[in-house]
């Protein structure tokens, strides 16, 4: 029984384990937006269910002889594709759908072997059913769910900040060799011929001949159970990263918490009661669904992250503790976990695929708890008329704080547009002839940019970008000088900089959010009213640079945000090197690291230090009607660059963080740095 308890603990593990590590690699290529994410999950939970699928149809069709052989002979062949490092032809080119090119990516690299990961637990717990005839399995899928937790907790405190992606890969790599032996060995043993003249005997007395398979309904239900956990998770994830940064310790924490239900409910200890979880429930819907629609709300960190959190452990105790509850004998214990992966699976595809395609905005997370209220309605419906009307009351009232999120939306907003990189709209504020007239572009629910509508603030620099910022400083600093600038900008927005431009400068704009650059043109005028030359350039910044000519860049500004969410890829060494090629001597690097959240400042500090470069900080409070407070960063390989009076006279004192690690593509800890 060791033997199987071990195999199905190890595989458990690799298989979360793999999960922050692969979308950690590949993150960068994709402009740190938090759907990367979410795209990995869709591609884990469609492999699940593959592997369900297998073990459900290698159990109920072929021998147990067969279906060793089959299973050891993939272990093998899984090997071949080893280590998982996915390499440089799939960096995208910035043309490709973001979706299908991960979606590729991780079936090439680790689709087998993640495959095979995702058999183990249906399959030896079918072999464990065979072999050791009256003992519950289900503890087994308990604790497959503790190995899980285990693995996703232990990356962002034990690995992420010790060890480097790439080894972080090739250590994985070696131990799923060690899955593969283990595997097999439990394989072969349960094919002892003892074991085999029983099997007959065995599937009696696990389930009576006369017992009746579950009913196409009863499955029915096991999927919309797991849909509507899953749904949630992603959602709630989405939520969460949007506005901070899509790094591992927040795609783990909701993913772990979803797996402490499963292991809570299926463990056999009674933790689910459903006379407890069912009010608890409909009030956390309730409380879930009023700090999504009040915008106030949207920028309380601590708030939002307990809010989120304790309605999606919650909400998933009922989801998988009614799974629990209507679970099979343990002879149709497989085609019970090919539902339940089958409902994981469409309920991540809703989020991840369809959404983005389907919704304006982030709407999937009130329609969730739409979802879930009404499922716990319909499945108290038999119960004391008090949970009846507090179910239904939670129906009600998450439809009606839905209606409101979207409605508020909606009010003074021009346009608004959806994809992979997330939510952009226009809005208007301000009325009639007033001078305050002006447009806002919002990405999630964080400012990029604001044009004034009267003829003569058109054209005047907002925001993050005034005259008083430390961008704008530099760029006035060079204005004097009788020769043409030529200024890189990572991050479009509205374009803003480009008001600094003069006849004969170029302005060369890097974006990976096509419908940025669209905005940008159509519904903004920087652009077009621009004195300089405008050059767009489309796709991840860094990718693009690595691949273009040097570009003699007086200036370089790197000014991207998904939402509020950092792309960490921008801040490190090599990132910071690849600037420095494009770089005229003399020239300015300016980071904008204005964040609530995060204090990156020291980062680039330590950056700059490393490369042997004169720093200054301007940290603008943004007194001005039109200004907005922020912190920018200049960087320069000459100290008088920096000691022009515009800059000089702004500068402040940098404040160091203790045993901060110097950021590389290998490594990067944001724990380390949030405020």
């Amino acid at each position: 029984m060791a033997l199987y308890a071990a195999t199905i603990f190890v595989s458990a593990f690799l298989l979360f384990l793999v999960q922050p590590i692969m979308a950690k690699q590949i993150l960068p290529w994709f402009g740190g937006s938090a759907n990367v994410w979410t795209t990995c999950l869709v591609f884990f939970q469609t492999t699940l269910l593959l592997g369900y699928a297998y073990a459900d149809l290698v159990v109920r069709r072929i021998s147990a002889r067969m279906q060793i052989r089959v299973h050891v002979a993939l272990l093998a062949l899984s090997c071949i594709v080893l280590p998982i490092v996915p390499g440089a032809q799939w960096k995208p080119l910035g043309t490709e759908s973001p979706s299908l090119l991960i979606l590729a990516l991780l079936a090439a690299t680790i689709g087998l072997p993640y495959f095979l990961l995702s058999t183990t637990s249906p399959l030896v717990q079918a072999w464990f059913a065979r072999s050791f005839p009256g003992k519950s399995p289900y503890r087994l899928f308990a604790l497959s769910n503790l190995a899980s937790m285990l693995a996703l907790l232990g990356y962002p405190i034990g690995l992420e900040p010790w060890v480097t992606t790439r080894f972080q890969s090739y250590g994985w790599s070696a131990a799923y060799v060690g899955f593969a032996l283990l595997c097999a060995a439990c394989a072969w043993l349960s094919l002892r011929p003892a074991r085999l003249r029983a099997e007959p005997a065995q599937r009696q007395d696990a389930s009576p001949a006369n017992e009746a398979p579950p009913a196409g309904t009863r499955q029915l239900l096991w999927a919309a159970l797991a849909a509507t956990g899953s749904f949630l998770l992603l959602a709630v994830t989405n939520h969460v990263c949007q506005n901070i940064s899509s790094i591992p310790l927040l795609w783990v924490v909701p993913l772990s918490i979803y797996l402490l239900t499963f292991i809570l409910c299926f463990d056999g200890r009674g933790w689910y009661r459903p006379d407890l979880f069912a009010p608890m429930l409909a009030a956390a819907l309730g409380v879930m669904a009023w700090t999504l629609a009040d915008h106030e709300l949207a920028h309380k960190l601590e708030l939002q992250i307990g809010v989120f959190c304790v309605g999606l452990f919650l909400a998933c105790m009922f989801c998988h503790g009614e799974l629990a509850r209507l679970k099979p004998a343990p002879r149709y214990l497989t085609r019970f976990y090919l539902m339940v992966s089958a409902g994981g699976a469409v309920g991540s595809a809703l989020v991840g695929l369809v959404a983005p395609l389907v919704l304006p905005a982030y709407f999937e997370l009130a329609f969730g708890l739409v979802a879930c209220a009404a499922l716990l309605a319909f499945q108290v419906r038999r119960r004391h008329l008090v949970f009846v009307v507090l179910a239904l009351a939670a129906v009600l009232f998450t439809i009606g704080a839905g209606a409101w999120q979207i409605h508020d939306f909606y009010d003074g907003t021009l346009l608004a547009t959806r994809n992979f990189y997330g939510v952009l709209r226009v809005q208007m504020f301000g009325g009639g002839s007033d001078a305050s007239r002006h447009r806002s572009l919002i990405h999630g629910t964080i400012l990029h940019g604001t044009q004034y509508l009267e003829p003569d603030l058109a054209r005047q620099p907002t925001t993050y970008y005034t005259q008083t910022s430390g961008v704008g400083r530099a760029l006035e600093s060079m204005h004097p000088t009788t020769r043409p600038l030529k200024v890189g900008v990572i991050g479009l927005g509205t374009g803003t900089l480009a008001t600094y431009g003069s006849k004969g400068d170029i302005y060369r704009f890097y974006d990976i959010n096509p419908a940025v650059i669209v905005i940008a043109n159509r519904d903004f005028t920087y652009l077009k009213d621009s004195d300089a030359t405008i050059q767009t350039a489309l796709g991840d910044a860094r990718l693009s640079l690595e691949r273009e000519a040097p570009q003699g860049f007086d200036l370089l500004a790197i000014d991207a945000f998904s939402s509020d969410s950092i792309p960490v890829h921008l801040l490190t060494d090599e990132a910071l090197a690849v600037y420095l090629k494009h770089m005229k001597p003399g020239g300015i690097i300016a980071f904008h690291l204005t964040n609530r959240f995060l204090d990156l400042i020291p980062v680039v500090k330590q950056l700059a230090d490393a490369h042997h470069l004169f720093s200054v900080l301007i940290a603008d409070d943004g007194d001005e009607a039109m200004a907005s407070r922020t912190d920018w960063v200049l960087l320069s390989d000459r100290e008088a660059s920096l000691q022009v009076p515009q800059i000089a006279e702004a500068a402040s004192e940098f404040e160091t963080r203790p045993n901060l690690r110097l950021w590389t593509d290998d490594f990067n800890n944001i724990v380390q740095i949030l405020k």
